[in-house]
C-alpha cells in the first residue's frame, strides 16, 4: 500500500509545488490533506506558470488523478476560478475528485477572517484573509457546511434552515461586534446551488476512492500545504496556520492507514523564509536579507506579502525531521546561493547566555533566541541547472552534506531551478 508524503520542513514556501509535480511522474494519484487556499504552489512547466491554490500540482500529468481531500477547506469560487485557469491552458481537469467531507469555506468566513484580523491591530498574526481559520473553527464547533452538502435531494427542509441558522449567527457577530454590513441569506443560499451544480461532477467520497487504490497497490502522492513550523499543535503558536500540515494531517484529512505511507520526504529551502508574524531566529534584516528576496523573489505565491529571510535553521530542521520522520529529503533553491560568501547554517542558538539544541515550544523564548552560526565558504561556479551531485561545486556540495548531518537525514533531490529537469536526483524517492 504505497503512500509518499511530500511536506514542508519549515514555515512553507519550500518549493513543493515543483518538488510534487516532478514526482507526479511516478505516481497514479496525487492528493492535498490539509489547509485551503492560503497556501500557493507554483508550477512552472510547457504550458506556462500556475500558482495553484487547491488543485494539487499533479495535475499537469495526464495519468493522474487528483484529490482534494477532507481535510481541506475549499472556497468553491477560488476552485472553479483555478479550474477555469487550467482549462483554458489545456489541461484536462475531469480528472479531479473533491472530497464529500471537505469543509466549504463560506463568505462570511472570508469576512470574519478580514475583520478580526483589522481588529487586532499591531497584534495581527498574519492570516491572509481567506477565511480558512473561521472555517476550521466552525469544522470543529460543527456549524460548518460540507461540500457534500451542495447536493442535499431535501434542499428547502435539510439545507435551508441549516444555513439560515449559522448565517444569523455569523450576522451578529458581523453587524454587533465589528459593526459591517450583514451577509443576504436569499443571495448565499443561491450561491450555494450554483456552486453545488457546478462542483457536481468532482464531489465523490474521496477516501473511499483511495483506499481502493492503496488496495491495488497503486502509488499515491501526498501533498502537504504550507510547512511543519506552521501546524496548528507543533508549530510557533500562535503564528501558526489552522490545520495540521505536518504528517498527522495526512492520516486525518485522508482517511487513510498510517501503514499506507512507506515514504515521506521533507522539503527544505537553503535558506530560511516565512510570511507575517512570528519568531525566525536567522533572519536577516540587512542587505543580505534584501539581496535573497530580490534574487530569488520572495514573495508570496497566494498574497503577494515580502517573505521574510534568513540563513538556514538546523535546530528548526532538526525539530521537523523528528516530528515528520522524514526517510529522505530535498533541497530547494540552492542556486539561489551561488551569489554568496560566506554562507551560514545556524547549528545551535544562544537563550538567555546558555547554548541550546532544541526548538522552544515558546514563541517567548524563540524571541529571545540568538543563532549560533557555522560559515562556510562560497561557491564560484553556479550551480544553477546542474543534474548531477558531482556536478555541484565543491563548497557547495560541503554544504548539502554538513546539513545531512545536522539534519540527520538524507539529502537524496536538490532543486537547482524552477524546472522540472532542474533537478538532482541522488536516490529515487517513490520506489518502483
Amino acid at each position: 500500500m504505497p503512500g509518499y508524503a511530500v511536506i514542508g520542513g519549515q514555515w512553507g514556501d519550500e518549493g513543493k509545488g515543483k518538488v510534487v509535480d516532478f514526482l507526479a511522474q511516478e505516481a497514479q494519484y496525487v492528493v492535498r490533506y490539509s489547509g485551503g487556499n492560503n497556501a500557493g504552489h507554483t508550477v512552472i512547466n510547457d504550458l506556462g506558470e500556475f500558482a495553484l491554490h487547491l488543485v494539487p500540482a499533479g495535475i499537469f500529468w495526464p495519468h493522474v488523478t487528483c484529490v482534494i481531500g477532507n481535510g481541506v477547506v475549499v472556497d468553491p469560487d477560488t476552485l472553479l476560478q483555478e479550474l477555469s485557469v487550467l482549462a483554458k491552458a489545456g489541461v484536462d481537469t475531469s480528472r479531479l475528485i473533491v472530497s464529500d467531507r471537505a469543509h466549504l469555506i463560506m463568505p462570511y468566513h472570508v469576512a470574519l477572517d478580514r475583520l478580526e484580523e483589522l481588529s487586532r491591530g499591531a497584534n495581527a498574526i498574519g492570516t491572509t484573509g481567506r477565511g480558512v481559520g473561521p472555517a476550521y473553527v466552525d469544522k470543529v464547533a460543527r456549524v460548518g457546511i460540507r461540500v457534500g452538502d451542495l447536493l442535499e435531494a431535501n434542499r428547502e427542509e435539510v439545507f435551508l434552515p441549516r444555513l439560515e441558522h449559522v448565517l444569523h449567527q455569523k450576522n451578529a457577530i458581523i453587524t454587533k461586534v465589528y459593526e459591517s454590513e450583514p451577509l443576504d441569506l436569499g443571495a448565499l443560499n443561491q450561491k450555494c446551488m450554483e456552486w453545488g451544480e457546478r462542483l457536481k461532477p468532482y464531489i465523490q467520497p474521496s477516501e473511499v476512492v483511495l483506499q481502493e487504490a492503496l488496495a491495488r497497490g497503486e502509488n499515491i502522492l501526498i501533498e502537504g500545504a504550507q510547512g511543519t513550523l506552521l501546524d496548528i499543535d507543533h508549530g510557533t503558536y500562535p503564528f501558526v496556520t489552522s490545520s495540521s500540515p505536518s504528517i498527522g494531517g495526512a492520516y486525518t484529512g485522508l482517511g487513510i492507514p498510517p501503514s499506507s505511507i512507506v515514504g515521506s520526504l521533507g522539503v527544505f529551502k537553503a535558506y530560511s523564509t516565512r510570511v507575517g508574524g512570528g519568531p525566525l531566529v536567522t533572519e536577516l534584516l540587512e542587505e543580505t536579507g534584501a539581496k535573497i528576496r530580490e534574487l530569488a523573489w520572495e514573495f508570496g505565491a497566494t498574497t503577494g506579502r515580502p517573505r521574510r529571510v534568513g540563513w538556514f535553521d538546523a535546530v528548526a530542521g532538526r525539530y521537523s525531521v523528528s516530528l515528520n520522520g522524514f526517510t529522505s529529503l530535498v533541497l530547494t533553491r540552492l542556486d539561489i546561493l551561488d551569489h554568496f560568501s560566506p554562507v551560514k547554517i545556524c547549528t545551535a542558538y544562544e537563550l538567555d547566555g546558555k547554548v541550546i539544541h532544541y526548538f522552544p515550544s515558546s514563541v517567548s523564548a524563540l524571541e529571545r533566541c540568538k543563532p549560533v552560526y557555522e560559515e562556510f565558504e562560497g561557491w564560484s561556479q553556479p550551480t544553477a541547472s546542474v543534474t548531477q551531485m558531482d556536478k555541484l561545486p565543491r563548497n557547495a556540495l560541503a554544504y548539502v552534506r554538513r546539513l545531512e548531518e545536522l539534519l540527520g537525514a538524507p539529502i537524496d533531490m536538490i532543486s537547482t531551478g524552477p524546472h522540472r529537469e532542474e533537478t538532482v536526483v541522488n536516490r529515487p524517492f517513490i520506489k518502483g
